[in-house]
């Protein structure tokens, strides 16, 4: 038995800084040495290690037969050098030889080297698996490492974390040594480098930093029902409470707003705006789009869509920088979001009345057909332009050559009214424009507001919700002490939500606006 006390230390060593089990080490390192010795003695070689935790001590041996002729050097041994280990040793014997481990020389004891490390970088990752894996949604705070390749390497506990560039605040700067919040989103157990991923801007992690800030969010009087966020710029939440005495909005807010403030430095300055959540989605997209005040809101055919009508000064903010603000909104909701100022509703409203073209003053369109026409549905020549050829010969008393001749002569109607109307609505914004040019030169305050809705209007189309039409004008907005802003919106509840909880506030921002 080779005494080998030190590499017994060695293990016990390992052990305890990678958290292994001794005894997986112990097996790793022996089937690293019968490796090594079968790359020598051959892939048939019995080779056998044994362990002596006691004695420090460990053995390497082969099992080999006695034979007359030598063939195979591995797995036998001749007559001669047999007596020499066994007097009485016979052809057919099997011999017992120890193999000193120093024999095999430095490549030998490599390769065990690198098959203990392999087997000790899976044990360790499977450790970290079992760690974290049950963890994934849970905030964590490490400290950071090191910045490889735009990732942050973050150090929790005995492991490293990584926070990829997708999933980092923009504004965020990292600096080696410093403490770091971040939500575990995954453990990847086949990743080449760290297995705990890391993220800032994922929706999650602004719900568990609220939880963690806001003790009836954790306690689940309040809850949090949707989140819209473009990370590190501006987020809206809606709340909602559980309990008639608990205003939402107000619980998160905090006390001079120390509670979202909190949360607003934790994400360098992200602008979070706190709405209260309505089943009502004409309530539910008029607090959505808080600061502004909305004046109307109605919802489509098709419920997904939503038309949102704000006086004229209010557009700008009703839209936010870029087209923020309404997307955040359409985001929060689910719906999209058709924003016009009070100028253009006006003008679209007449555009869609000059555009009108009643189905019986068409030509070729007589008495009856028009009738039939009227009792389809079909009332307006654009009504009749969009239907199909099928629609219109299954109605009484229109053959496929009349219907033909009625989808022609509709479609021939409708471009050629388009022209008008659209050179008739350019004709009234000139005049709209020299008028107030008359107005700034005569010293008059012109507002500039309705000659430019229809420009920012175009920027909203593609953000926007589903509701009904709201004939009261919402309530202004007050900013309140703590730098977040509420707002009443009686004129948007229905008669079953208008209590003093409720109504308290349409919308709470955080951080500069």
């Amino acid at each position: 038995m080779t005494t080998n006390a030190q590499l017994i230390e060695a293990l016990g060593q390992i052990a305890r800084e990678k958290s292994v089990d001794r005894q997986v080490l112990i097996e790793t390192l022996e089937a690293g040495l019968v490796s090594a010795a079968k790359k020598k003695l051959g892939a048939n070689a019995d080779v056998h290690v044994e362990f002596d935790e006691q004695s420090g001590g460990i053995r390497m041996y082969a099992n080999v037969v006695v034979v007359a002729d030598l063939t195979d050097r591995g797995t036998q041994i001749t007559v001669r050098e047999a007596t020499r280990l066994r007097s009485d040793a016979r052809v057919g014997d099997v011999l017992t030889v120890d193999l000193p481990i120093a024999e095999f020389g430095r490549n030998a004891i490599q390769a065990a080297k690198q098959v203990l490390i392999q087997r000790v970088r899976e044990a360790e990752r499977d450790r970290v698996f079992d760690d974290f894996h049950e963890r994934v949604g849970e905030i964590v705070t490490g400290i950071v490492q090191q910045v490889d390749r735009g990732s942050v390497i973050v150090k929790l506990d005995r492991t490293e974390a990584v926070l990829p560039p997708r999933e980092q605040i923009s504004r965020d700067r990292y600096r080696q040594g410093e403490h770091l919040r971040a939500m575990i989103t995954a453990v990847d157990r086949n990743a080449k480098g760290p297995q705990v991923i890391l993220s800032r801007t994922s929706n999650e992690f602004l719900l568990k930093l609220f939880e963690s800030e806001v003790p009836e969010i954790a306690d689940q009087i309040v809850e949090i029902r949707a989140v819209a966020r473009e990370p590190g710029m501006r987020a809206k939440i809606a709340v909602v409470s559980n309990d008639d005495k608990v205003d939402p909005v107000g619980a998160c807010v905090g006390i001079k707003g120390s509670r979202v403030q909190a949360i607003v430095r934790e994400l360098n300055g992200e602008r979070i705006d706190i709405v209260p959540w309505s089943a009502d989605p004409i309530v539910y997209v008029g607090r959505a789009l808080s600061p502004a005040k909305v004046k109307q809101v109605q919802m489509a055919e098709n419920g997904r869509e939503m038309r949102v009508v704000v006086e004229d000064d209010q557009l700008s903010l009703a839209i936010g920088k870029g087209g923020q603000n309404a997307r955040l909104a359409a985001k929060l909701t689910g719906m999209k979001i058709d924003l016009l100022s009070e100028g253009e509703e006006r003008r679209r409203n007449e555009a869609e009345r000059l555009m009108r073209i009643e189905v019986e003053t068409l030509p070729g369109v007589g008495e009856k057909v028009a009738e039939s026409l009227i009792k389809a549905g079909i009332e307006t020549a654009a009504d009749l332009a969009a239907a199909s050829l099928l629609q219109l010969i299954e109605l009484p008393g229109i053959g496929a050559k009349t219907g033909e001749k009625l989808l022609a002569v509709a479609r021939e109607a409708v471009a050629q009214r388009a022209v008008e109307v659209e050179a008739e609505m350019r004709r009234r914004m000139l005049e709209a424009r020299a008028a107030a040019e008359a107005d700034a030169e005569a010293g008059d305050a012109a507002d500039p507001a309705e000659m430019d809705a229809g420009d920012h209007g175009s920027e909203s189309d593609s953000a926007g919700e589903v509701t009904e039409t709201v004939s009261e004008p919402d309530p202004e907005l007050a900013p309140s002490g703590d730098g977040s802003h509420h707002s009443g919106d009686e004129s948007l509840l229905p008669a079953d939500e208008g209590t003093p909880e409720a109504t308290e506030a349409a919308g709470g921002a955080a951080g500069e606006r």
